[in-house]
């Protein structure tokens, strides 16, 4: 089964905050957002667990992590690489299936992801 693509794709994004931060990322109008900006939208991660899952995302060429160091203190932003963007209609697939199979919840079935608030 090592060989297996579909174990072999589950092992990079499904690890917990795997797909949030993908989520994260796609949201809003702005494709870039800072460390701080995703630490605030995912409460719940900490930081070293975010910090490892974006290097984990970049590796696998999911996330692209631009660095300035034309200013003080450094920026650096992370966005979805084409690959990160053509993985989230899967995303949405998922939504779809939760909603119909396991979940009822009319807002999310009538907001797009990318302007979720929630």
């Amino acid at each position: 089964m090592k060989d297996c693509t579909i174990y072999k794709t589950v092992d990079i994004i499904g690890k917990k905050w795997s797909l949030c931060i993908m989520h994260e990322l796609y949201k809003g109008d702005y494709k870039k957002k800072r460390f701080n900006e995703l630490k605030n939208k995912l409460q719940d991660v900490t930081p070293k667990t975010l910090s490892i899952r974006l290097k984990e995302l970049e590796d696998h060429g999911l996330v692209n992590k631009k660095i300035d160091n034309s200013v003080f203190p450094i920026k650096c932003e992370y966005s979805l690489t084409e690959s990160g963007e053509e993985f989230l209609y899967i995303l949405q697939n998922i939504k779809k299936w939760g909603l119909k199979w396991q979940f009822e919840n009319p807002e999310c079935d009538q907001t797009n992801c990318k302007t979720c608030e929630l």
